[in-house]
């Protein structure tokens, strides 16, 4: 029986996150069954078994509610490898991104959040993913008593940057490319 000072307690996921999970579910089908240009909140609305008002009120437009879905494949399913050494694991995580965000899936999910939408909410929720990724390295490498670090902006610099243009503008990296970033990079640190 329930007192007046018993605070109801929150369901897990919710009704909200059902309904993300259901409407990401459908985009996702969606898109391996059309081309996305015929991809729109009627049909996904209709698969996911909501309202397009829902769409509407959540997401705003198309763009943005593919520039969701592709913020959630972004996301790491697991920590950065851990080689041993800070190139060992700059250049594992370099050339994994590189075969991820370089393939035709990866380019078109980048290219669904940079679109998204005037609100720069997406692309720098994917610079954060990035930032967190590479700081745990750092601090990896930091906790094995590594002295000379780039920093992370060096990193998103001199890094990220170099392969993210060459993805996004020109065909795919490269073999060895991030392995050549890393090692270019750490070559200018102090001994």
């Amino acid at each position: 029986m329930n007192t007046p000072t018993d605070k109801p307690t929150p369901r897990p996921g919710g009704r909200s996150a059902r309904v993300q999970a259901a409407v990401h579910q459908a985009v996702r089908e969606l898109l391996a069954e059309m081309p996305r240009e015929q991809v729109g909140f009627p049909q996904v609305a209709a698969r996911a078994g909501v309202t397009p008002s829902t769409l509407y009120r959540r997401w705003g437009d198309i763009g943005q509610l593919l520039a969701d879905v592709a913020l959630e494949r972004f996301r790491p399913v697991a920590a950065p490898a851990d080689t041993g050494s800070l190139q060992g694991d700059l250049q594992a995580w370099a050339e994994q991104y590189i075969e991820e965000m370089g393939s035709p899936l990866g380019r078109t999910l980048m290219r669904d959040m940079l679109t998204a939408s005037e609100d720069d909410e997406i692309p720098c929720a994917c610079v954060d993913i990035i930032r967190e990724q590479l700081g745990a390295i750092l601090a990896r490498a930091a906790a094995r008593g590594a002295r000379a670090l780039p920093t992370l902006d060096a990193l998103m610099d001199d890094l990220v940057a170099p392969v993210v243009f060459r993805i996004l503008y020109s065909q795919q990296p490269e073999p060895g490319y991030g392995r050549q970033r890393v090692a270019e990079l750490l070559a200018r640190l102090p001994a």
